[in-house]
């Protein structure tokens, strides 16, 4: 039995347990790494560094969402095809995304460094802020193509059932960035630039970690150089799947071009600041949701695409529960200390209160995050990618961004912390009532493959 058939026979509980754990503790780990960087940049360059990082974050996740748009298209069609039996096919796939991320990688890079100013003058940067951002985000362009590899084919490694491997892939990297963090800037004394080397030079320890994987044969799923030859229809069913992941991704640059503006607007460069530290907070409470999300993936592609509806509603009904406690376990633990989880990343008392305001609006129903998170998951992990599009722009686009548009004019800078909460409830409630449409559509389905048995 090949190491994905584990996904048609095993208990789904201890199934999704063993597929998320990994996930969620890479993650976890991956999020610490950026709040200790957040740390290390806030301790050891200052206000002004921190607000650099942040300026930073729209074009970071746009390269992400490139990213991501292969990465999770490809992994979630190959999950599906291996459930059909179809493992030549899903080695298709992966050699297709390969080529496609080394293209999207070489690329943007190029072009982030050509428009490097005007892009960061765009997303907020003031002249105060401006030298640090560019600094820190001419080093970071120059290893995307190693972030690129790594993260991008890190979820095959995942979708064919060997979520360990995945995670040491992400503790790797991040353990190398966190070492490497704290001994280019308080040892080196390179500043900024010293925290951009070490997140390339993670990157490329990640990127090698994978390639060794696939190379050296220790996968199920092959690579081969007949399968590197882009195919128009495998291209074309990569970037459908993953239109969703992109468009979140895409929206969050959106959400964070807007925000930031307005916060420079409303609040100056330090409230620039202060999101950066709430936004490598709220990262640190999300990332176990996606764990979860992340390991239910391949499960629900698998028995979706093998018929069996009863194992995905357990996955998705598990996921959802799971993902809903972690993150109100986190929820309480920022209202017990928020103070002393601000303070880490600045002494500055100032800084201090307007963060600790800030992270109590911004986070008011960030419980509800995790329904909404996994639940769009599921779509795309059946390959559904019009309703997981839609479900992945209602919380980022659809509401958010008329909301961080309309109540900053309404309440200066406490309406740009209330836009953050207000999307989340709405999200949730849009996300509720299509799941639930979903599930009813699914035991119909269901039914109609039991009567044709």
């Amino acid at each position: 039995m090949k190491k994905y058939d584990q996904m048609a026979v095993e208990k789904v509980p201890k199934l999704l347990l063993k597929f998320s754990l990994p996930a969620i503790i890479g993650l976890i780990v991956n999020a610490l790494y950026n709040i200790v960087d957040s740390i290390f940049v806030g301790r050891g360059v200052g206000d002004l560094g921190l607000a650099g990082v942040t300026v930073s974050f729209p074009i970071v996740t746009t390269f992400m969402a490139c990213v991501m748009l292969i990465g999770m298209g490809a992994t979630s069609l190959s999950s599906i095809r291996l459930g059909e039996n179809k493992s030549g096919e899903a080695e298709q796939i992966m050699g297709n995304a390969f080529v496609l991320l080394v293209i999207v990688g070489v690329s943007l890079s190029i072009l982030g460094l050509i428009f490097l100013k005007p892009l960061l003058i765009f997303f907020g940067a003031s002249p105060d802020v401006l030298p640090y951002a560019m600094d820190y985000l001419r080093i970071i362009l120059l290893g995307n193509v190693l972030f690129a590899i790594g993260t991008g084919m890190n979820n095959f490694i995942r979708a064919e059932g060997n979520p360990r491997t995945a995670m040491n892939t992400m503790l790797i990297g991040t353990v190398t960035n966190i070492i490497l963090d704290y001994v280019f800037i308080f040892i080196f004394h390179w500043g900024i630039k010293g925290a951009a080397a070490a997140t390339i030079i993670s990157y490329g320890v990640s990127s090698t970690w994978v390639l060794y994987y696939f190379f050296a044969r220790k996968s199920s799923l092959r690579m081969s150089l007949e399968n590197l030859r882009p195919k128009k229809t495998v291209v074309k069913g990569i970037f459908i799947v993953g239109f969703p992941t992109f468009i979140l991704q895409v929206t969050n640059s959106v959400q964070q071009l807007i925000l930031n503006r307005s916060l420079v607007y409303y609040g100056g460069d330090m409230a620039l600041a202060v999101i950066g530290v709430i936004m490598s907070i709220t990262m640190f409470l999300v990332m176990p949701a996606m764990g979860i999300s992340q390991g239910a993936q391949p499960i629900i592609g698998y028995n979706y695409g093998a018929k069996q509806f009863d194992r995905v509603k357990e996955t998705l009904k598990l996921s959802i529960m799971g993902a809903t406690a972690i993150v109100t376990f986190g929820f309480v633990i920022t209202k017990i200390w928020p103070a002393q989880l601000i303070g880490l990343f600045n002494k500055n008392p100032q800084f201090i209160d307007l963060g600790v305001r800030g992270m109590d609006i911004f986070l008011k129903f960030i419980p509800l995050v995790g329904m909404q998170m996994i639940s769009s998951s599921y779509f795309q992990a059946v390959g559904k990618a019009n309703q997981a599009t839609i479900l992945s722009l209602s919380r980022q686009i659809i509401i958010f961004i008329p909301l961080l548009i309309i109540l900053p004019r309404m309440w200066g800078l406490e309406g740009v912390w209330w836009s953050a909460p207000f999307s989340d409830l709405g999200a949730f409630v849009l996300t509720g009532l299509w799941l639930w449409a979903e599930i009813k559509q699914l035991n119909k389905t269901r039914d109609m493959v039991k009567s044709e048995v």
